[in-house]
């Protein structure tokens, strides 16, 4: 077992080369995704919430309804209608109804969000650079084609 990982969880039988695989996975995913989680908390925001700004950012000025937003979220959020919700609160996203379905809102995301997304980018940049510097650009293109591999039949 690698030493990074034994030394994280204590192990003391050494775990089967797949099981190693996917603790390995579960371990850089738990610590990246609390590094991203700390970025957004400084600017007073949850990832799901950033997801959803992301999202909304790649298509403005447009917007998507809610069923879309969840389509294309990393983590797909049950709670989509409080987190955004609380986006609205914040005045990053505003809703609009549409003329055609009057039960139907889209969601887009504000010049204050834009802003946001903006100010947030450099942050989340420096992870990505920290990434860039343990791994090289063909080991980073093999790391996410693996990945890929794994999750393709999941979703």
């Amino acid at each position: 077992m690698g030493k990074v990982l034994n030394s994280w969880l204590k192990m003391k039988r050494e775990p089967q080369p797949m099981e190693e695989a996917l603790l390995n996975l579960y371990v850089a995913s738990h610590l990246l995704k609390d590094e991203s989680e700390k970025i957004c908390t400084k600017f007073g925001i949850t990832t799901g919430q950033y997801n959803v700004l992301r999202i909304l950012n790649g298509v403005y000025p447009e917007g998507h309804p809610r069923c879309e937003i969840v389509t294309r979220m990393i983590e797909r959020a049950p709670d989509i209608t409080r987190l955004i919700d609380r986006l609205e609160k914040q005045e990053f996203v505003e809703r609009d109804r549409t003329d055609k379905d009057r039960r139907k809102s889209i969601t887009i995301i504000t010049k204050k969000g834009l802003d946001l997304i903006k100010n947030i980018h450099p942050e989340l940049a420096k992870l990505t650079k920290k990434m860039s510097e343990k791994l090289s650009l063909k080991e980073a293109k093999e790391l996410s084609q693996i990945c890929e591999k794994l999750y393709a039949d999941l979703i």
